[in-house]
């Protein structure tokens, strides 16, 4: 039975801005709304008219204005999103130019940084010309393996002013990992830190960075960070150049925006690996932007008077989304270190000090919290805290209650849920909605969100596939490399016609709320980070002691966790020292959250009739949950060997 645990007051309800909107709306498009759900059907009924009035509410700035809204709706393929349309990511992340603060960067070891609209504006247009002077140009692409730092979101910034498109990755990522990424891309320059701090130590970046330059094609420039350091060596660094040695800030100099179109590329993401090296997601500049607009300034009511703050990487589309929130015009806090150290307390220390309003983390974080009997309500003053979002993983009912009591009981709980496949959400807060212990407060404006059954019609009130049954901005332009679409259909097409299917199980309540059950495919989620098993697979199968393995993820304690079992080959057994060793070699090939937290022998892996490993299969049968496909396996009986093992009881 659900409970109701927050509401808004009518003077919240009266002063968010999803009640302007509405108004507006009424107003322009000649409507009588009163509530979030007739504004949701209104906007996945009528979906330009959404989109425009998005557009023109949240103050887009662009050259040229759009000939049209959307041509094509119908075939999702093949909608294209504003033509005609001229216009600049980075203009509308800095339209503000004065000094109020626009990002605070803490870290771990005690660095505070701040810097503000003015300085960000002076900084970025001396980087660009930097990068204009260097060669780089439209189209072309530049690279961060970076920690979650000012410096970060600069060189974003400057490529994006440029037309360039970022990729990141984050510096505890081993050299595969980001050779596997960075390798498809060919960047022209690569920024770098001298390191990064985690669980009170530094880490050097720059003996990886040397070897991932050792792989790749040969980069123009790697522009150093200091970080861990005040000058590091980079003599070993080929074409290296330290930041400030690189560039210097241009007061008063206006930056040089690249007027391009609406799907213009501005960033590559990285699936998770399941199937092979990670597919290079190209998202436009144009869908970004508007959907995060919509994103921060409807769904989480965020004005020039907020702070924000997301525990995340760089590597982590949450990066993305928090850094759009300049557009807004609010206070970034960026963070990097480990969210535990020197004590689980830091992050809401740090929401104390900076009075954040806008507190995003993970499900796993706050479930970890919980357990360290952290109690910020009694020792701290969080005043200025209003929303606390939550996503990774679905935020369990005992951590929904565990917020409103021991954290603040006035403040709208916003679990969300998307992916780095939309650089968004398909599920959100309302900031003018009641909060429900295990829900999702709605789905997204205009996101026509569904769950399927197994027949493929919708349902409500009952476990489905979630399928988006029109298209929106932010769907990816393409994937790098796919020029015919065949990874891109493969990937989100497969299953239903002219549909999305995302591949996560949710529930749709009667109310318009959303229930997340989890993955509904293979890919790893461990406190919310998608892993691929495939970059797991490449570390382990290279050992002479393994014939064969297999990855799934376990449910457990609120959470996923990573299990890896192994065929042996003959004359060997699974000792500790050869756990020790896989466990190794995956953690410095992959990162720390691709580390299995159990590994299992087993007598033989179950495959397909065409040869392809059944990870789903197993998982279900740990989960003690039918499997309804074994006619399509080769070796059917070898999932007994999963069923009641005792190690994954414990």
């Amino acid at each position: 039975m659900r409970e109701k645990l927050w509401e808004p007051d009518a003077e919240k309800v009266k002063q968010a801005n999803l009640t302007s909107f509405i108004k507006y709306v009424n107003v322009n498009y000649g409507k009588d709304f009163s509530d979030f759900g007739q504004l949701y059907n209104w906007s996945v009924s009528e979906i330009p008219g959404f989109w425009e009035s998005v557009w023109k509410y949240c103050g887009v700035t662009a050259s040229k204005p759009y000939d049209s809204v959307v041509t094509n709706l119908e075939e999702m393929l093949e909608a294209r999103w504003f033509s005609g349309a001229r216009l600049n990511f980075a203009e509308n992340l800095l339209r503000f130019r004065d000094d109020r603060t626009a990002l605070v960067f803490r870290s771990e070891h005690g660095d505070t940084k701040r810097m503000t609209y003015s300085q960000l504006y002076e900084e970025v247009a001396g980087l660009a010309r930097a990068l204009r002077d260097l060669g780089v140009k439209t189209g072309d692409r530049v690279a961060g393996f970076m920690p979650n730092m000012i410096e970060a979101v600069v060189a974003m910034l400057a490529t994006a002013s440029i037309g360039a498109v970022w990729s990141s990755c984050s510096p505890d990522f081993g050299i595969k990992g980001v050779l596997d990424r960075f390798g498809q891309i060919k960047p022209r320059v690569l920024f770098t830190a001298d390191g990064y701090y985690y669980n009170g130590k530094a880490h050097d970046s720059l003996e990886r960075v040397s070897g991932i330059l050792g792989e790749i094609d040969p980069v123009d420039k790697v522009v150093v960070v200091p970080y861990t350091r005040e000058r590091a060596d980079i003599s070993g660094i080929p074409n290296g150049v330290h930041y400030r040695d690189f560039f210097t800030a241009a007061p008063g100099e206006d930056i040089s925006f690249e007027q391009l179109p609406f799907s213009h590329p501005v960033y590559i993401m990285y699936s998770s690996g399941t199937t092979g090296v990670p597919k290079c997601i190209v998202h436009g500049a144009g869908g970004t932007l508007l959907q995060h607009l919509k994103e921060h300034v409807l769904h989480t009511d965020l004005t020039r008077e907020d702070t924000i703050f997301y525990f995340t990487t760089c590597g982590w589309m949450m990066w993305n989304w928090l850094v759009s929130a300049l557009a807004v015009g609010a206070t970034v806090v960026l963070f990097d270190g480990s969210p535990f150290y020197p004590g689980p307390d830091i992050l809401f220390k740090i929401a104390q000090e900076e009075s954040i309003s806008v507190f995003g983390t993970s499900a796993k974080y706050l479930a970890a919290v919980e357990k360290e009997g952290l109690r910020p309500a009694s020792s701290m003053n969080l005043g200025a805290l209003r929303a606390i979002l939550s996503t990774g993983s679905p935020l369990s009912v005992d951590s929904f209650k565990y917020v409103y009591r021991d954290i603040k009981k006035d403040l709208c709980l916003s679990s969300i849920s998307g992916g780095t496949d939309i650089i968004s959400c398909f599920a959100l807060g309302n900031p003018i909605g009641p909060v429900y212990t295990g829900e999702l407060q709605c789905r997204g404006l205009g996101m026509k969100v569904q769950a399927f059954d197994e027949k493929g019609s919708p349902v409500v009130n009952r476990k489905g596939e979630l399928v988006c049954t029109a298209a929106f901005p932010s769907m990816p332009v393409g994937f790098w490399n796919d020029p015919d679409m065949k990874k891109y259909k493969g990937s989100y097409f497969d299953v239903y016609e002219n549909v999305w299917r995302h591949g996560d199980f949710i529930e749709i309540t009667d109310t318009g709320g959303v229930i997340i059950y989890g993955r509904s495919d293979a890919t790893l989620n461990p406190g919310g980070v998608r892993i691929g098993t495939a970059e797991i697979y490449r570390q382990v199968e290279s050992l002479p002691e393994i014939l064969d393995s297999l990855v799934v993820g376990q449910d457990w304690d609120n959470d996923v966790r990573v299990i890896l079992f192994v065929k042996m080959a003959p004359g060997n057994d699974l000792t500790a020292d050869l756990s020790a060793r896989i466990k190794k070699l995956i953690r410095e090939n992959t990162t720390p959250r691709h580390v299995p937290a159990k590994i299992l022998a087993v007598e033989d892996i179950p495959y397909t009739i065409n040869g392809k490993k059944v990870e789903l299969a197993v998982r279900n049968v740990i989960h003690n949950i039918p499997v309804l496909n074994r006619d399509a396996l080769a070796n059917p009986g070898t999932l007994e060997y999963y069923r009641d093992i005792p190690d994954l009881q414990e």
